[in-house]
């Protein structure tokens, strides 16, 4: 014998209610089939019962509504030549109905008994309708042996006189198919109706199929089965094969609304299987809990959340070493009828904390300040402190317990991504990992967990490109290129959530194709920093990367902000790093602090592993002495390309329109470019320096710098002739110019120098890049860094690099 349990959304519709016929009739018999009202039916009846006991005639409309959807769904469903007895049935059925809500509506009072018996007729419809739709089916009435007693406000199940009539009534020989209501019950000694709470059809089925001794309990609904996670906040989420009795439950009590909890208990006792399936996909495996589940292959099996939740913290230096204070609390919330899912105490015994329903937590603030009111009026404890606004998670698997580390990688990960902790609990058996947090991070704490316990295939991170020009196209150009292979090859999925240009922006959570871009920022809406930043606070997304291709002092100045958001930023802007020491420092802090990245590997030297192999020395305990350094490509261009045909005028001309110097390349020229590199260096090697300390000697006039661009142009030429004459001269004496960047003795300096041939400076050739590091180690032979120092496609490349060194790939 199987029990096949169907809920409101499996008989909702015709369509629904059909799938129901069809799986039950493949199933083979015997069976017990339990259905649920109608969906939305069991709410229906609870809104028309209010607007009764008020008073309110409205409550007609409601019934008229109720009984036209059952007439039509008997239309839908049954042979014409049924339909006629089945709706009498259904019609005596709502004139009781009518009866009892007018009764109401003229008392205008509402107890208990007739509440219970009102919201009961929804699955006394529903199962009338599902029987006839079944061949050779037969109709029960759950009441007559779903037998409750009445304890502390509440329906109990009584199981004795429960199974005994169970077992009178299907005997140990059922054969074929029989329907029934669940949900309703009735008194075990005065036969009125009861029910077993909502959720209760679940509970239905369960009872009947421990009662006899079933070979399988199915639960039939609107998923699949279990999911590793909520399916609306992670698209990502699969269903869980297998998992063990225990398993589901913590993840029922937890928010999973699969199963309703208490239906795990009357099977688990017998060893019973529940499956889970999917009415509208009765093809789809599933999931199975049973006692003896295989082992998952993931540190845990699931992810359940309760969004709204409070907490109610009592606390008090007279807890401390007082046997009875605890009891005292849960015995004053148990007879209030409030349940705690969650509690939370410190080990100095001074507090604990409870979680519960928000609605609960504002009633057992009252009664928790009278039953300690005199040690609140003495000052030995405080009054009960409630929280609103937050959610608890929690991570279960039974593989927790065997496996080290665990809670150290949860906390770790949602410290990383800015999630703070409110309440936290771990159980004896260490298989369920629950804690509270803000109710805004819920959907970010969830994400940042299953990707991270291996739930999802991949790692995800979220990136926000800021900056579309050459640097940025280029960017988005290789994403668009290799996110593929890293998905395949390395298990890292680069999602493009947000990219922004001065006028255009696209903003997506869902992923934005780094190949159309373009025309996803013509339809995005306005662009700009303060937009940008905005989506990001609001998004809130977990792995966040904010990827800076600009060379904006507005868009710099936002990098603490992000910072403290729990944002990483990979920057080829290089303001930031070379503003002000004190801002720098407190990015690096803030960064270290929040456990984000803040990168600038492009800043010096384009795609040249500068700044990293200078940390990994310090990292390792070594010490920076000296830096000697070409750090412009765009002046190691113009010098290398000067020449008896082309004078400086016309070189500088060159590197504009090869798209190595800045479109006003004034700014190259004046070594500020170089100055800011060669403080990156010595700060990233330890020392303090601004920008105004490093010595600066200008080989063009001052008077070119201070006009005009127009005016630059015109009178650049001037300088052709002295230029010419001298590189005659080096030319000579096998000498070149260089614009080199030094930094010895705790000082710094950049200016044009005279390199003789030998030099590993002199032979640098195009744009490229060449750094000397001396250090403690490398003294005698200093270590050489060199190659290609600007261009788009190369900064771009050292961008994705750091990207890549975010997710630690």
């Amino acid at each position: 014998m199987k029990v096949l349990k169907f809920g409101g959304s499996s008989v909702g519709t015709a369509f629904a209610i059909k799938n129901v016929k069809s799986v039950v009739e493949r199933a083979g018999t015997p069976l017990i089939v339990v259905v649920s009202a109608l969906g939305g039916v069991t709410d229906q009846l609870i809104k028309t019962t209010k607007l009764a006991s008020r008073g309110n005639v409205a409550y007609l409309a409601e019934v008229e509504a109720i009984t036209e959807r059952h007439h039509q769904m008997v239309s839908d469903v049954i042979a014409p030549e049924k339909q006629a007895r089945l709706v009498a049935n259904i019609d005596a059925l709502l004139g009781e109905l009518r009866s009892i809500l007018h009764g109401v509506c003229l008392i205008q009072d509402l107890t208990p008994k007739i509440s219970d018996a009102i919201v009961a007729y929804g699955e006394r419809l529903s199962s009338l309708i599902v029987a006839e739709l079944i061949n050779g089916a037969t109709h029960y009435d759950s009441r007559r042996f779903i037998k409750t007693v009445h304890e502390s406000d509440k329906h109990l199940l009584d199981f004795d006189v429960t199974n005994r009539l169970i077992t009178e009534t299907f005997g140990r020989e059922q054969s074929g198919v029989a329907v029934m209501g669940g949900f309703i019950a009735s008194d075990a000694e005065t036969d009125v109706t009861t029910n077993l709470g909502r959720g209760g059809s679940d509970y239905t089925a369960a009872i009947m199929a421990a009662a006899l001794d079933a070979e399988a309990l199915e639960i039939w609904t609107d998923v699949d089965g279990f999911m590793t996670a909520d399916p609306r906040i992670i698209p990502g989420a699969f269903t869980i094969d297998e998992l063990s009795y225990a398993e589901a439950m913590e993840l029922c009590n937890f928010g999973a609304k699969v199963v309703y909890p208490p239906t795990i208990y009357p099977v688990c006792q017998k060893n019973i299987p529940i499956y889970v399936k999917n009415t509208f996909r009765p093809e789809a495996k599933g999931s199975v809990i049973r006692k003896d589940a295989a082992p998952s292959g993931r540190p845990i099996r699931g992810i359940s959340s309760v969004k709204d939740t409070s907490t109610v913290t009592v606390s008090g230096l007279a807890m401390v070493g007082v046997i009875g204070v605890n009891r005292r609390i849960f015995t004053t919330l148990a007879a209030g009828g409030i349940s705690v899912f969650m509690v939370a105490q410190n080990s100095s015994e001074t507090s604990t904390t409870l979680c519960m329903t928000p609605d609960d937590a504002r009633e057992a603030c009252r009664l928790l300040d009278a039953e300690f009111a005199a040690e609140i009026a003495d000052g030995a404890m405080n009054a009960a402190v409630l929280v609103d606004g937050l959610s608890s998670v929690a991570v279960v698997g039974e593989r927790m317990r065997h496996m080290a580390g665990i809670a150290g990688q949860l906390f770790s990960v949602l410290g990383r991504n800015g999630i703070s902790i409110n309440a936290t609990a771990m159980g004896g058996q260490e298989m369920n990992l629950s804690f509270v947090v803000d109710c805004a991070q819920l959907r970010k704490t969830i994400n940042v967990l299953h990707d991270s316990f291996f739930l999802s295939e991949h790692e995800d991170l979220n990136l926000f490109v800021c900056g579309t020009g050459t640097v940025g196209s280029s960017l988005l150009s290789q994403i668009a290129a290799q996110r593929d292979k890293l998905l395949r090859e390395r298990g890292l999925k680069l999602n493009l959530v947000g990219v922004s240009g001065r006028s255009h922006a696209a903003f997506n959570v869902e992923g934005i194709d780094p190949a159309n871009y373009r025309e996803a920022m013509q339809q995005g809406g306005t662009g700009g920093v303060e937009r940008m930043i905005s989506e990001i606070e609001e998004m809130n997304t977990f792995n966040s990367v904010f990827v800076d291709c600009t060379a904006s002092e507005e868009v710099a100045a936002q990098y603490g902000r992000l910072l403290r958001h729990n944002v990483n930023i990979v920057a080829a802007n290089k303001i930031a790093a070379s503003s002000d020491y004190d801002n720098y420092k407190m990015l690096k802090q803030t960064a270290r602090e929040r456990g984000v990245k803040f990168l600038f590997e492009t800043n010096v030297g384009a795609g040249l592993p500068i700044i990293s192999t200078i940390s990994d020395l310090r990292g390792s305990g070594d010490r920076v002495l000296k830096i000697e350094a070409v750090l412009s490509g765009t002046l190691n261009y113009v010098f290398n390309t000067l020449s008896a045909d082309i004078p400086l005028s016309r070189a500088v001309h060159l590197a504009q329109e090869n798209g190595y110097s800045e479109p006003d390349p004034r700014i190259d020229l004046s070594g500020k470019d170089v100055i800011r590199k060669l403080v990156i260096l010595a700060r990233e090697s330890g020392y303090r320096v601004n920008v105004e300390d490093v010595e600066s000697n200008l080989f063009i006039p001052q008077a070119l710098f201070d006009g005009s661009l127009d005016n630059f142009w015109a009178h650049l030429p001037e300088l052709d002739a002295q230029f010419e004459a001298e590189r005659q001269r080096l030319a000579c004496e096998n000498k070149r110019w260089r614009f080199v960047a030094e930094w010895a003795d705790g000082k710094g300096r950049v200016g044009l120098r005279e390199i003789s041939q030998g030099h590993p400076l002199y032979d640098l050739e195009g744009s490229n890049n060449i750094l000397l590091l001396t250090t403690e180690r490398y003294h005698e032979y200093p270590m050489l860094i060199q190659g290609y120092g600007a261009g788009a496609d190369v900064t771009a490349a050292g961008v994705f690099a750091d990207i890549m060194r975010v997710a630690n790939v």
